[in-house]
């Protein structure tokens, strides 16, 4: 085989490139089973009730039994959930319930896909920015992002902001338990903020975002925890001040995503005491984009040229991305004037750095 141009075809090449791009076709589409699997509690009544036939989870769940039967078997062939023959009935492992079912779990993986509802339903906007080289700001998103966002991230800051973030930063988690001031940057939903002020209530945490609803869910979700003791929230862009005293700044995931990260930085500089701590979640990625060319990087780079560079690009800014890598952020810490910087813990999917003054 060969083609119009002076380019020879491997035809084995194209076969394998064809399989992928149709199961990557076929994963899309899945995309659309899983919301509808979490919308409609499809995966939840099979947790608690399964191993369940079509008709049974469709009176569990108040939906059409012929769609139900369509839906159950797509995800049987996703391998997602199990099929058995012999008695027509569907179950979920515990393990898939743990991504699929349980908002509790470390694993909960549903608020990615809310992102992605978010992602195509802005579609034209993102053709717009492409052809024009504008940005589109956070708040210019359909409003799935805001809460997919809080969702996708509050597992892993459950799992680990306590239990190894905190502990890995010198000399933090003793004041924090005595009794500290902590600023949450860009706190969003408020999820980080919340899940600090429930495990360290002789501290008091301010949360700070540029994004009214936003700052208004994270009032809601402290209420909902009676953390109005230890928490305050507030709308702050910026150039406004928020004081100079305190014992942690934070920025949970956000950095990369601001026009002006160094200024950003300079603000958390002068936002704390002389001896206190900046602590900058990241996205997992390496220096070299080469290096990021993995599972990780598809979605970061993704997320990335629909998110977070547009977000950056509506401010003029400098459009870091979300694998800036830690040279980057090493760089313009040192450039913000903080004097020590670590890498002091890591996940598979995010990077814990550590500034001091």
């Amino acid at each position: 085989m060969s083609s119009t141009n002076t380019n020879p075809i491997d035809s084995k090449k194209l076969e394998e490139f064809v399989m992928r791009a149709v199961a990557d076709m076929g994963i899309s589409l899945s995309a659309m089973m899983i919301m509808l699997g979490e919308k409609l509690g499809l995966y939840k009544a099979l947790q608690q009730g399964g191993p369940l036939t079509s008709e049974e989870l469709s009176n569990a769940t108040n939906t059409s039994e012929r769609y139900i039967r369509e839906w159950l078997a797509s995800q049987a062939a996703a391998g997602y959930i199990s099929y058995n023959p012999s008695d027509k009935k569907f179950s979920i492992s515990p393990e898939n319930a743990m991504v699929l079912a349980d908002e509790n779990s470390p694993t909960y993986l549903l608020g990615g896909y809310q992102i992605l509802r978010s992602i195509f339903k802005d579609e034209d906007k993102f053709v717009k920015i492409f052809q024009t080289g504008d940005g589109l700001r956070w708040g210019d998103h359909h409003h799935d992002l805001f809460e997919g966002t809080a969702k996708f991230f509050k597992p892993s800051y459950m799992s680990n902001l306590v239990q190894s973030w905190i502990p890995s930063l010198e000399g933090v988690e003793e004041r924090l338990k005595e009794g500290a001031k902590v600023a949450d940057i860009g706190c969003g939903y408020g999820v980080s903020t919340v899940i600090m002020a429930k495990a360290y209530p002789n501290s008091k945490f301010y949360g700070f975002d540029n994004h009214p609803p936003s700052i208004e869910k994270a009032k809601e979700n402290a209420n909902r925890y009676d953390l109005r003791k230890n928490t305050s929230f507030s709308l702050v862009s910026a150039n406004e001040s928020i004081g100079n005293d305190y014992d942690l700044v934070a920025f949970f995931d956000c950095l990369h995503d601001m026009g002006d990260p160094l200024g950003a930085l300079n603000f958390a500089k002068q936002s704390l005491k002389n001896d206190g701590t900046c602590m900058i979640v990241e996205p997992m990625a390496n220096d070299n984009m080469e290096d990021n060319l993995n599972l990780t990087g598809r979605i970061y780079y993704a997320a990335s040229s629909l998110i977070c560079v547009p977000n950056s690009l509506a401010d003029d800014g400098i459009a870091l991305g979300a694998q800036a890598g830690e040279k980057r952020i090493k760089d313009l810490v040192h450039k913000a004037g903080f004097t020590k910087f670590k890498r002091a813990a890591q996940t598979p999917f995010n990077i814990v750095y550590e500034a001091k003054p």
